[in-house]
This record gives structure tokens, C-alpha cells and sequence, in this order.
């Protein structure tokens, strides 16, 4: 009589006898009608947004998401959103969809600023008064089987990407200068001591006035013979440390991501051999073109290094 299914009636009965006459009340149809945000509630988003994240609400994500911030909403005033409402109000005050920087938990924020404010300041001063280079170093490791980017194919086809099925990698050290000087060293053994100092000495040939080298807080960096070293260099050479889980402090970070992007991502290495000539040949041209090297302190977490 009602043209109704016996899925429906099916589904009825058993909400009937979860809930009773409450499980059968219909649903609000339409668009939802939750009610729209007040300034001084869409300010109070905003800045918990940019202060806190979502694990620290105790809610179940770990991105602002649209739906998180939904949630957040609900949670807070009672007021239910749809995402698109959410997106259209994230679109309003500023924010946009971005790939998240990673940090760890165990960074410092006091010990950040401090280096910030002082330390490197103090630095700078440093290396002006006894007419020094300030140098940012850092190495990485690089594979054969590394792959960044995309590529087009057609709809529902993930590509295929042909390289050999053997695994294998070399290591580099690199420092840079706000100047654009570039200097490099790649090599296949373990990054230890003897390594970097080894770097260490070409780098002190290389460079006529008194190095001021910024490092991480890596454990060959601070070992007993790296110390003894620069004891022996202190004409020439001092060793400063950044501080501790701050990657993104460090200028040199730059040229490692353009380098695995646009040396190793973009080509296939059949060999080691290969995949070191490929790396060497590009810092080489790295290092005569000063101006992008200049370009990696234009990043928004290395800018103070600028200058």
C-alpha cells in the first residue's frame, strides 16, 4: 500500500526494539542548520588551530583536518558543521592545505629561542670580530631505491617505475654559506670520525679565512677525536652546535631535499658507482651556481641565517 520495501520494515523492527518510538523518529532532512560561528567563537578556533594539535585535544587525529576542526567546533559550542561549511570558514581566515612539517616531540621550544635570540647572534658577532666564514654542514645518506614525484598515468593505473632490484647507496657531507660557497664530500664508507675529519682538512685547505662551522648534534660531531682535531685548529677552526631535534634550523637541510629530489629522484643509479658519479656531478654544478645556494637560507625556518 505504502510501496515500502521489506529491507525498510526490516530495518524499522530493529530499531524499534533497540531504541523503542525514539528509533523510528525521522531524521532532519536538507541542509544541516547548525547555526553559524560568532566572531569572538571563529577566533577562538583560529588560535587553538594555530597553538595546539589535534592529539593534544585528546581527539582523534594527528592533522587539522576539515573534520577535526568540525569536531572541534561541536565539541566546543555545540554548533554542528558540515565539512564543506568547515572548509569555507578555513578558506575565510587564512589557512589552507599544506604538507606538515615534521618535528620531534623532544625538541626544546626554550632552548630554540635561546639560540635564536643569543647563541647565534653571539655567533655572528664572533665570526665578524675575528673576520670568519660561518658554515652550515650536515650529511645524508642516499639509496638507489629512493623515489620522490610523480608521474602521469592513466585513471585507476598506478605507474610503474623500472630500476634495478639490487639495493645499494653512498653517503655525502656538505657545507654551504649564506654567500653561495658550496663544499662537498661523497663518499661510500660509514659516516664515522676519521670520515669527517678527513672532510675536515680538505675543507681547511680549501678555505683561506677562520671557519665557523654550525653543525647537528650527531654523535661523530661531538666524539673525542673531532674534539681533539679542531683543539689542534683553533686559528682556523671552531665547531658550534644546533640545537637538539631541530633539523629545520639548519640551512643545509635545503640542499640535501634538492638533492634527493632533482639528483637521485629523477634519475635511476644501475650502480653505485653510477649513482656517486650522479650525485657528485650535481653538487659540482651546485657549486657554480652560488645563487641558488643563496636561495636555500630563503626558507622561513633558515631565513634568520640569511643574513
Amino acid at each position: 500500500m505504502f510501496g515500502v520495501t521489506r529491507q525498510s520494515v526490516g530495518d524499522w523492527m530493529k530499531r524499534h526494539r533497540a531504541r523503542g518510538s525514539k528509533g523510528l523518529k525521522a531524521k532532519q532532512r536538507g541542509r544541516p542548520t547548525g547555526g553559524s560561528l560568532k566572531p569572538w567563537q571563529a577566533a577562538q578556533v583560529v588560535r587553538t588551530i594555530e597553538d595546539r594539535c589535534p592529539e593534544q585535544l585528546k581527539f582523534p587525529f594527528f592533522l587539522w583536518t576539515r573534520e577535526a576542526v568540525g569536531l572541534l567546533i561541536e565539541r566546543r559550542f555545540g554548533i554542528r558543521l558540515s565539512i564543506w561549511t568547515v572548509g569555507r570558514y578555513l578558506a575565510r581566515w587564512g589557512f589552507t592545505s599544506q604538507k606538515p612539517i615534521r618535528r620531534a616531540f623532544e625538541q626544546n621550544p626554550q632552548t630554540v629561542q635561546r639560540w635564536l635570540r643569543e647563541q647565534y647572534p653571539a655567533i655572528v658577532k664572533q665570526a665578524k670580530r675575528e673576520h670568519a666564514e660561518i658554515y652550515w654542514g650536515d650529511e645524508m645518506g642516499l639509496r638507489s631505491d629512493h623515489t620522490v614525484g610523480r608521474s602521469f598515468s592513466c585513471r585507476g593505473h598506478t605507474p610503474v617505475i623500472c630500476g634495478t632490484g639490487q639495493r645499494f647507496g653512498c653517503n655525502m657531507i656538505s657545507v654551504i654559506t649564506n654567500r653561495g660557497r658550496l663544499n662537498f664530500m661523497v663518499f661510500k664508507k660509514r659516516f664515522r670520525h676519521a670520515v669527517f675529519i678527513e672532510f675536515l682538512n680538505r675543507l681547511v685547505r680549501q678555505v683561506k679565512s677562520p671557519i665557523f662551522l654550525i653543525v647537528d648534534g650527531h654523535p661523530v660531531h661531538k666524539a673525542g677525536a673531532v674534539k681533539r682535531w679542531a683543539e689542534k685548529h683553533t686559528k682556523h677552526f671552531h665547531i658550534f652546535y644546533l640545537p637538539g631535534y631541530s633539523p629545520e634550523l639548519n640551512p643545509d637541510e635545503m640542499l640535501n631535499q634538492d638533492v634527493k629530489s632533482n639528483a637521485v629522484g629523477r634519475r635511476r643509479a644501475h650502480t653505485q658507482q653510477e649513482l656517486v658519479g650522479t650525485v657528485r656531478s650535481y653538487l659540482w654544478s651546485r657549486q657554480h651556481q652560488p645563487t641558488i645556494v643563496q636561495k636555500y637560507f630563503h626558507n622561513e625556518h633558515v631565513r634568520y641565517a640569511a643574513l
